[in-house]
């Protein structure tokens, strides 16, 4: 898969998420199980894949609705360990 291709369903899920009210922060793997299993589905990934490709769509929806563009100033927020 591609940065573009992987960059549409990470698009796609987060819209999904939105749709089902499914907050940003959301860890409960049960929850997440629909979005797992579509990723599986439309991209032919493995359990593992799908799921880091989920949690990488709740990160893209932090780092979309913060209220700071500088990545560097937030990216300790995330866990991203910026220095």
């Amino acid at each position: 898969m591609n940065d573009d291709q992987q960059n549409s369903e990470i698009e796609k899920i987060a819209n999904l998420m939105l749709h089902d009210d499914i907050s940003p922060d959301e860890q409960d793997v049960a929850k997440l199980e629909k979005y797992k299993n579509q990723i599986k589905e439309d991209c032919d990934l493995d359990d593992e894949e799908a799921l880091k490709m989920v949690y990488e769509t709740l990160l893209y929806r932090k780092l979309k609705n913060s209220d700071s563009s500088d990545v560097l100033e937030k990216g300790t927020d995330f866990g991203a360990g910026f220095s």
